[in-house]
This record gives structure tokens, sequence and C-alpha cells, in this order.
């Protein structure tokens, strides 16, 4: 797992170590192994947590940007230098293959660097007053006390996405890993530690979301929270901050539909159809979660997409295959009633449908890759996210038709479209209800884009100028000369 690396909670600058009957256990998903032990905190440590980066909040806001900015940038050339441990810690927490976890890490530096760059690009505005002689200013100013929820898909990139615009506008950050995956967030915090931050301004803390979490979401010293997670968590998210009147900001997954009408390059529309399926064990919010082919060529699509996926390596992580195991014994457990369920509702298994057989897969967290057909709008895994290594393929008679079924979704994510039309192209633009929407391409979502939801995908976004603003509110300022 690459380094020797602290695992107690990191508060006011300080490591505190786990009192032995009060621990998580971290496990391989690969082959359950248990890996590290990590702090099972609570509202003790949520209250330490937040009085630390309280006390720090003001003096970090005092700080210049360009300062503040270059700890995160230090932090980002030494992730850069020490890559391949943290790929190693992704491996084998996560279960994500070598090229993956290697990609992550090399996501998370670019979190850092790029808004590193926002040190000078904070911004007011100034406008005409009713009143001679005064100037009303607006000034964008940081809320305080940031807390950070991280999900266990991508624990490196998404510590690193909130962390840094957080750090760079002026917010002192308590961060809270997913238990299942806490050691990546640590070993970054171990780096900020590194390079000098000051004391309290960063805090990592471990613990479930039932009692950490909900201990430092309902606090009256947390002035914004943002998590990436589930409609489940950002619901019980907003119910608490509403206790306070916290300003929010949730990702909550998706159900992103991928339309390839008649007109695509076949080819290219599989393969990356299969990638955006199948990436990261298909744990990824921007899955390609319902395929919808252009009936005059859904047998040929059907044909080739099945031959590729039957294609696809799984294995141990550290192989590098394409896709590895699930992150623990709970989402291969729900995959696999899923899959029974959508039989059970008349589903057809192309392919896979059950857990991989054989010696290496004895131990572990292993559903085989799945396509499934015969399917219709109302099943179960039409409306319901999967977050795993299940494709569904479903058909469409005309435009109009894939544009009412890729809506019809309480989710709002992403979307995918391939063709050659630009008529196509136009109306999608217009009529895709999502907040991504990718034309001829798949994810990963650009970084200097915005990453945002509708309906039960969330509120608020990340990435670039927009999700910069999210650490950021607003103070108007009247300055008149009587």
């Amino acid at each position: 797992m690459g380094r020797e690396m602290n695992t107690g909670h990191f508060i006011a600058g300080e490591w505190c170590v786990a009192k032995p009957d009060s621990v998580i256990p971290v496990e391989n998903p690969a082959n359950c192994e248990i890996i590290a032990t990590v702090p099972a905190g609570g509202r003790a440590e949520a209250e330490r947590a937040l009085d630390a980066a309280s006390e720090a909040a003001k003096a970090w806001a005092r700080t210049p940007a360009v300062e503040r900015a270059a700890y995160v940038q230090k932090v980002a050339t030494l992730l850069r230098e020490r890559s391949e441990s943290f790929a190693e810690t992704i491996m084998a927490e996560q279960g994500k293959p070598l090229t993956q976890a290697r990609g992550e890490v090399a996501g998370a530096a670019v979190q850092l660097e790029y808004h590193a760059q926002w040190a000078r690009r904070i911004e007011g505005d100034t406008v005409a007053s009713d009143n001679a002689g005064e100037h009303i200013l607006m000034l964008r100013v940081p809320y305080g006390v940031v807390v950070g929820l991280i999900p266990w898909n991508y624990p490196l990139t998404v510590t690193a996405r909130k962390l840094a615009p957080a750090l760079v506008a002026g917010n002192t950050v308590v961060i809270k890993p997913h238990e299942v995956t806490p050691l990546s967030a640590l070993r970054l915090a171990a780096l900020f530690e590194e390079v000098g931050l000051p004391r309290g301004v960063l805090n990592v803390v471990t613990g479930t979301g039932l009692e950490l979490g909900e201990a430092l979401v309902g606090s009256s010293k947390t002035n914004l929270i943002t998590l990436t997670g589930s409609v489940r968590a950002g619901r019980e998210v907003m119910r608490r901050a509403a206790d306070h009147i916290s300003q929010v900001s949730l990702e909550l997954g998706g159900k992103a539909p991928f339309i390839v009408c008649d007109d695509a390059d076949l080819d290219y529309a599989v393969e990356r159809a299969v990638f955006a399926r199948f990436r990261n064990c298909g744990q990824v919010c921007t899955s390609n979660e319902r395929t919808y082919v252009h009936h005059s060529i859904f047998e040929q699509f059907k044909e080739k997409f099945l031959a590729r996926v039957q294609s696809l390596r799984v294995g141990d992580p550290r192989n590098d295959p394409d896709v590895g195991p699930k992150v623990s014994r709970p989402e291969l457990e729900k995959v696999e009633m899923m899959v029974a369920r959508a039989v059970e509702q008349g589903a057809e298994v192309l392919t896979g449908g059950s857990r991989m057989e054989g010696a290496e897969f004895e131990r572990g967290y292993w559903f085989q890759p799945t396509v499934l057909t015969n399917l219709t709008p109302s099943m179960d895994i039409v409306r319901q996210e999967v977050f795993g290594p299940v494709a569904s393929l479903l058909s469409f008679s005309d435009f109009d038709d894939a544009l009412k079924q890729a809506n019809d979704s309480d989710y709002g994510l992403s979307a995918y479209l391939f063709t050659r039309s630009y008529q196509n192209v136009m109306r999608a633009m217009n009529e895709l209800e999502f907040g991504e929407v990718y034309v001829n391409r798949v994810g990963p979502e650009a970084i200097n884009g915005y990453h945002t939801g509708y309906r039960l995908s969330g509120i608020g976004g990340d990435d670039g100028r927009y999700g910069f603003e999210t650490y950021m509110r607003k103070k108007t300022i009247y300055l008149s000369p009587n």
C-alpha cells in the first residue's frame, strides 16, 4: 500500500490515535484482507474538528489568497512525486485497477493545481448608487467552516475537488471520508501537514455517517456542507442543515442515458458505451446507466457491444484489468439483488448476471460484467441507479422517442449522444434535461467546466468558475461620504 501512514484523526495539526475498542477496519475488496484500521469518531471528534476549524478561520481568511494557494500547489507537487504510492493506496482500499488508480491520482493533482490558479481571480463587482458620492461594492468572501463529505468511489480526487477550492477561497475545512475508503484522504492531509499548513485549517476525521457525519452536518459551527453521495445521504444532509440554515452543495448520483442514433459511428459508439459503463466497475455517477439504440441498428449494436463486454478482463487491480471488484459486500449484494429483480420483471441476461467464479475470485467482491435486454421503461433496473457493472440495452423508434425515454428519469446529472446530425445535436442541447450533455464523447468531465445535476442528482456543483464560487458568499458594502 506504499509508504507508512497515519491512520488517526487529523485535528488541529495533530494525529489522534484511535482507541483499540473504537476502530473501523479498512478492507481490501479484492481479497477481504484488513489493510488498516481507523478511528470510529463520533460527536466528540466532530466538535473538536469543528472547533479547530473555527479557531483557525479568521486568520486563514485574512491570509492573502496567493499564500493560501501556495500550500495547495506544494501539495500538488508532492502528490505527483508520490503518485505510484497513492495509486497503491487507492487500489488497496477501493479496488480500482492500476491504470485507473493512477488516473485518479493525476486527477487529484490537477484539482489542486487548477484551483490554486484561482488565487488571483477572486473578483467582486461595483454598481452605481442612487445617492450622490456613494459607492456600492459586492465582495466575495469565504463562508468560514466547510464540511466535506466524501464518497468511496473516488476517495482521493473528490477530497481534492472539495478541499482545494475551499482553502483557496479562504475557508477552513473538515473532511469526513467514507468509512470504507478513508486512507486516501488521511494521506492527503499528511501532505498538507508536510508543507506546513497552519493548524486547524484542514482537519480529517473518520467515522460513520450516522454518528460522525450527523454531528458535523448538524452543528451550528458548520457554515457550508458539500457532499458527493447518495440521494438518501443528500436528503439527510438537507434535513440536518435546515436546523441552522447551513448552505449545502449536493452531488447525488445519476442515471445517465446513452443515445446512439442510426447515423453514429457504430464501432466508436460501442467502445465508448462500454468504457462509460464499466470504468471503475460501473461505480461512477456519470456512468452509462441506460443505453438507448435506434431500432434499425439495435441488433448490430447489441452484437458488437456484447462481444466487447465479454472481452473485458476482470481480476486483481494490481494486474491492471479492465474491471476490478465491487467496493464492499453490501454494494455487491445490492447489484446482485437488482439484477435478480430485473430478471424477475422480465429482463433477459445476455452475459454475466452473477458473481465471478473461480479460484481467483473466491475472496473479494466480484460481479460479472453483465448485459441486460428485453427491458421496459418501468422496470426498477431502468429507474434506479445501479452503480455496478451492469449495462441495460433499450431501443428507440425516432429521436422524439429517444429524448422522451432519456428524460424519463428522477435523475438529471449526465447524458450522452452519439450522432452526426446537426439537428439532433441542437435538439439535444435544448431538450435533454441534464446538467451535463456529452456529444460524441464520454467523461470524465472537464475541470474548467461545471459538474452539476438536476432533479435527484442534486443542487450546486463542482469545477470551473461556478464550482469555485460555491465556496464564497457575497457581501454588499455601501460606502457613503456622509
